[in-house]
């Protein structure tokens, strides 16, 4: 639902990020439409919305998996009594307290949905930045895979893991914890719709912010190759743009992706809730 209505925002975000056209929002709209007409806008969305559902299935599922393993370690490792190293005269308990099993599953969850979809990524971006180069889906694997083989399709796969475990483990982490902060505030146990969709778009937004520049780093190698330049690694990508830009350049394309990040997050975990809630119960009668 999110990919289908949010595309032409994904566009431009994608357009901005790597350097591609104009720098501001309505100028990168605009020469969209003049240059692709507004079939342009979603461009690169068929393999998108292929993307995502695996993606967000192996994401939520492992961090609900991991969430509740850690979760319940913890408890039962606290039951007992907690493992002492004794150093001249002083005791030490050892404790998993301090771990956030909600980060954790974060940083799980990035992880796995970034290993498996990747490739999806990769052809959804080069369809998106350069239509002209890779018209269908069809042809774009198969220009990719003459051009590099399997490894190309995982092209920039090192700064994709980099840049997402920020942004991952932030995202599930502020996601969680503004949910059970507003619940207890309230005195409540669940959130209705319209908080599920403001507390996923805070958390979106929170988790965009804090990890752009390693996107726009892990954007500029992904597609450098098609302008003529590829970085060496994630640390030459971020020294070229600020060279190019500025440190400035570092957040290009920023506010689109916020534009296109908070109604997303806000729905995905809108509709997440809503249909564990509708699953659950109906498990619940079945049982």
């Amino acid at each position: 639902m999110t990919k289908a209505v949010l595309a032409p925002l994904e566009t431009i975000r994608t357009r901005m990020v790597v350097g591609v056209g104009s720098k501001n929002i309505t100028g990168s709209f605009l020469e969209v439409i003049d240059q692709q007409g507004w079939q342009g806008l979603w461009a690169g969305n068929g393999i998108n919305m292929l993307r995502i559902i695996p993606t967000q299935a192996i994401e939520l599922g492992t961090f609900e998996w991991v969430k509740r393993s850690m979760t319940s370690l913890q408890e039962k490792w606290e039951q007992k009594q907690c493992p002492k190293l004794q150093i001249g005269c002083i005791d030490l308990n050892f404790s998993l307290s301090w771990i956030s099993p909600v980060a954790v599953a974060g940083a799980a969850a990035g992880i796995m949905g970034t290993l498996a979809c990747h490739p999806l990524e990769v052809l959804k971006d080069r369809l998106t930045v350069s239509p002209e180069t890779y018209p269908n889906l069809g042809l774009a694997v198969s220009k990719i895979y003459k051009e590099g083989g399997i490894g190309a399709f995982y092209s920039g796969i090192s700064p994709t893991l980099i840049g997402m475990l920020p942004y991952s483990t932030c995202y599930y982490f502020m996601y969680d914890t503004m949910k059970q902060s507003y619940c207890q505030s309230k005195n409540k146990k669940s959130l209705n719709r319209p908080e599920m969709l403001l507390i996923g778009a805070l958390a979106g937004f929170t988790a965009s912010t804090i990890s752009f520049p390693l996107e726009v780093a892990r954007k500029r190698l992904m597609v450098g190759a098609l302008q003529g330049k590829c970085p060496p690694h994630m640390a030459g990508a971020l020294a070229e743009v600020v060279r190019e830009e500025g440190l400035l350049g570092l957040y290009r394309g920023w506010g689109a992706s916020c534009l296109k990040v908070m109604p997303s997050s806000g729905i995905t975990w809108m509709f997440y809730e809503a249909w564990k809630d509708v699953l659950l119960v109906h498990k619940t009668h079945s049982l």
